[in-house]
């Protein structure tokens, strides 16, 4: 499947991007070359193999206890407050 200038401004219209005149011809050559290797990639024989999720397939993320913590620094994190109430941030009343 070729695309021709015409299909190339649709693309690009619907892509909400201007391309000037003068690049068109040079852009249908580079968006050709890719639907060639799209439909390369069609030929290729799958039967048998088992699809992907990830590309380091087989491997799981550690565990770790769901427990609630203080992160080990409240100092550090309450640092950053522009006010404090004790321990805790105080921020502006925003409901009446």
């Amino acid at each position: 499947m070729a695309l021709d200038i015409d299909k190339v401004r649709e693309v690009a219209y619907l892509a909400r991007i201007r391309i000037p005149e003068g690049d068109l011809e040079k852009l249908r050559g580079e968006l050709n070359n890719i639907i060639g290797w799209v439909e390369q990639l069609a030929e290729v024989d799958t039967e048998g193999v088992e699809p992907m999720t990830s590309v380091v397939g087989g491997l799981e993320a550690p565990m770790r206890n769901d427990a609630v913590t203080d992160g080990h620094c409240p100092e550090k994190v309450l640092a950053n407050a522009p006010e404090l109430e004790e321990r805790f941030y105080a921020v502006p009343k925003v409901v009446e």
